[in-house]
């Protein structure tokens, strides 16, 4: 009998770790069906962004208050779960507080001090972020694509965060023994007296009831975020390490189109000559991006790390103009559809079946599209180096050279730069008449 809480939590933390697992191997399945890309380059450059943007949240605390609050979040929680060890010890185990056997009871006592009072500032920065998203409502946060459950699933965090610290700040306050040592119990020294006048049976039953509920929000919590926005919390570290190198407003050409432009450019070259024994024919299947699995896999990650924080939008100039795209939104959309392909896969024994859907149409228009402005600001304003430019330029491409569904004034363009070397709408011998109107 004595045996049974140690099987349980065995039993349990197997469960918690197992479903998440299963998880993370479909998320990686999902992002692997997007075109294959080559990351390897700069690695030095690499390990430098991950370091500062996602470990250092250097992007953050470029708005200050938000950043500010975020650090604190970030670094409270990361810092306070590392308790987490200890109870999985003593869990397995059957021992309570083993940290205690093992260090000298003031390095205890500062650790779990230290854990106290990031507890209590998380849970302070969580209610002003509470504040933020639904007493003031910030307009980022309240944009048309934040429908019901992106809009709950920040609000849903946030309970889940208030409610981890409290628990393990009411675990320490009734641990009678804990409480005893008189060091270490920073804050809950002041909670403990909310409980005195209770016996020592129920202490001990309310400090277990905490002890079991914190081990159990935090396995619910990891298995939650697949499901969540905050996945970011896992992928944003992946993510910036694979982000774009290159200058911002440098963009990528298709291999196959300048070998051809470069062609019609030498005089000296056969159009009809057969290619090279041994030479690959390197036109790509399909010009541009249609659906998800065109798009190549570290477009696919960064779906998965969108934070749906608002700040692309929210420096989105044709956003903020009053037309319909949001960069926010493009990230969501291709994540939503990734989803809908990843469970026609399991549907389906491993195989796609065509559902007559695309991302394309029936997730983004070509309103939205035709829409950006290519100028970047979402992908300078994105703290964890998502590029939703990217995914928007690969679309058009596909409506350009698969579709010739271009907007008439780009048509247009092209038209008179083909006839009149220029992309307006004169003659090399009146190009300059503007001057005399």
């Amino acid at each position: 009998m004595e045996y049974i809480p140690n099987i349980l939590f065995a039993v349990v933390l197997f469960l918690g770790i197992g479903f998440f697992a299963k998880n993370v191997k479909k998320l990686i399945r999902n992002i692997k069906l997007g075109q294959d890309k080559a990351v390897s380059d700069n690695k030095s450059q690499r390990w430098k962004n991950m370091a500062m943007i996602a470990l250092g949240q250097s992007k953050m605390v470029r708005r200050p208050i938000s950043g500010f609050l975020h650090v604190v979040v970030y670094i409270g929680f990361i810092i306070i779960n590392i308790e987490v060890l200890e109870i999985i010890i003593d869990g397995l185990a059957g021992t309570h507080r083993i940290g205690l056997s093992v260090l000298p009871q003031s390095v205890y006592g500062f650790l779990i001090g230290t854990f106290e009072v990031l507890a209590c500032l998380v849970f302070i920065a969580v209610i002003i972020f509470w504040l933020r998203r639904n007493v003031i409502k910030i307009a980022r946060f309240w944009k048309s694509e934040m429908t019901s459950w992106p809009k709950n699933d920040g609000n849903y965090i946030l309970y889940f965060e208030m409610v981890l610290m409290s628990l393990f700040l009411i675990m320490n306050a009734t641990d009678v023994q804990f409480q005893a040592l008189n060091s270490g119990n920073v804050i809950s020294q002041f909670m403990a007296p909310w409980f005195s006048g209770l016996s020592e049976g129920t202490l001990h039953f309310i400090e277990r009831g905490a002890w079991w509920l914190h081990i159990v929000g935090i396995l619910v919590f990891l298995n939650y975020l697949y499901y969540s926005k905050h996945l970011h919390i896992l992928l944003a570290f992946p993510n910036t390490y694979y982000g774009k190198l290159q200058p911002k407003g440098q963009f990528n050409n298709l291999e196959a189109v300048t070998n051809e432009v470069k062609m019609m450019m030498d005089p000296n070259a056969d159009p009809f000559a057969a290619p090279a024994e041994g030479a690959e024919d390197d036109v790509p299947a399909k010009f541009g991006a249609s659906d998800v699995q065109d798009l190549n896999w570290v477009q696919l990650l960064n779906a998965y790390t969108c934070t749906e924080c608002g700040r692309c939008t929210s420096e989105c100039p044709a956003n903020l103009t009053g037309k319909k795209l949001s960069p926010r939104k493009i990230m969501m959309d291709t994540r939503d559809r990734l989803e809908e392909v990843g469970k026609n896969i399991d549907a389906n024994n491993g195989e796609f079946k065509d559902d007559g859907k695309q991302l394309l149409g029936d997730y983004i228009t070509h309103e939205e599209l035709w829409a950006c402005t290519t100028c970047n600001a979402c992908v300078e304003a994105c703290p964890v180096s998502i590029d939703p430019l990217s995914i928007i330029l690969e679309m058009r491409r596909y409506l350009v050279m698969e579709q010739s569904a271009a907007p008439v004034e780009l048509n247009n363009m092209m038209t008179n730069i083909e006839n009149n070397g220029a992309p307006w709408p004169y003659n090399q011998m009146d190009r300059l008449n503007w001057k005399d109107e």
